[in-house]
């Protein structure tokens, strides 16, 4: 299982990707290199954010399981 700490820099990705693009759409001089790296780190901030959140979807079920079987015992 992943790290709560990668879900961190997976949000500052999603964030510093963000802010990047918005500078450069704000402003009047736009930079496409620096328009191309907002998105791309944008995007791979979302991908690994919604890989991690796919692999802990169910955390709560097998939890609520283990919980089951140690008062059984």
């Amino acid at each position: 299982m992943k790290k709560p700490s990668s879900q961190f820099i997976n949000s500052m990705l999603i964030l510093i990707g963000g802010a990047i693009l918005i500078f450069q759409i704000a402003g009047e001089e736009r930079n496409v290199y620096m328009m191309i790296l907002g998105i791309v780190f944008l995007m791979y901030g979302l991908y690994n954010a919604t890989n991690f959140w796919v692999d802990t979807k169910d955390d709560h079920k097998k939890e609520k399981e283990e919980e089951n079987n140690n008062n059984s015992l």
